[in-house]
């Protein structure tokens, strides 16, 4: 597994892909066992995924970090192929997080300055959790914000009253030079621990649980700017996408919505 690690490093994956694969790996290994991989093994692996009633978007997940070990392992041949999966054209309502119940969050968050701070950053910018990092003390000077994930280089601009607000907190912790959002060990914040805390104040924000996760403040971005630009390119560009299909699945309006627009037809007499 060490050997594993180290090839999807030299690959350049980040910290929270390498992560997943390896625990895809871990989970893979323990159904296997002692028993030889083989294609038929990794199609019962596959099936075993199915009847456990894991999500197509799950499965297939797990099936890129299993290929990927195969391949690393020279048995291309044991490959399995994706489940198919059509595409959506809403989303779950019970997992899209509105921007009114984005400020209810803040507003609980009010006595952890930081976690509300961190909230705001996401939500406000579009930036993946783990880029928190990139915002230093230097940048949010420069209003500018350079990230580099997945061999993609980005810049994304720091709104003025983010900025402002930025800068009062570093001030007001001390923190002189780089990152902003540091534990009080002066290490980056660990996206777990920020997961947990935005999961306390469900209660307190009057916010279902299933809708509260770092996640989803990049979603409602993305909503937010397309509802007002209608540019999925930009929002691409801006979300450090490949590929604006991805784009589309964060855009998507929620059952409801999707609703309300068909009943609007009025071709039904």
């Amino acid at each position: 597994m060490l050997a594993f690690e180290r090839e999807l490093q030299r690959e350049e994956k980040s910290k929270a892909t390498i992560e997943k694969y390896l625990r895809d790996a871990k989970a893979f290994f323990a159904f296997v066992g002692k028993q030889v991989i083989s294609k038929e093994l990794v199609i019962a692996f596959k099936q075993h995924l199915v009847e456990a009633q894991y999500a197509v978007s799950s499965i297939n997940s797990m099936l890129a970090s299993i290929n990927s070990l195969l391949e690393f392992l020279e048995l291309p041949e044991c490959k399995a192929k994706n489940l198919r999966l059509q595409k959506q054209t809403y989303c779950a309502e019970d997992k899209e997080l509105t921007k009114e119940e984005y400020l209810r969050l803040l507003e609980a968050a009010k006595d952890q300055p930081q976690l509300m701070l961190v909230m705001e950053t996401i939500c406000s910018t579009g930036i993946r959790v783990s880029e928190l990092k990139y915002f230093t003390v230097e940048a949010v000077r420069r209003g500018e914000i350079t990230i580099s994930c997945k061999n993609k280089t980005r810049n994304i601009i720091v709104p003025g009253k983010l900025k402002k607000i930025l800068l009062d907190y570093a001030a007001k912790e001390k923190i002189k030079a780089g990152s902003i959002f540091i534990t009080k060990g002066g290490k980056p914040l660990d996206r777990s621990n920020i997961w947990a805390q935005m999961k306390r104040l469900c209660e307190k924000a009057r916010v279902k649980k299933s809708k509260v996760f770092p996640h989803n403040l990049r979603k409602l971005f993305a909503r937010t700017f397309y509802g007002i630009e209608k540019d999925i390119a930009k929002l691409a560009d801006i979300l450090g996408h490949s590929s604006v299909n991805t784009t589309r699945i964060y855009i998507m309006s929620t059952g409801k919505e999707h609703r309300r627009k068909i009943e609007r037809l009025g071709l039904v007499v």
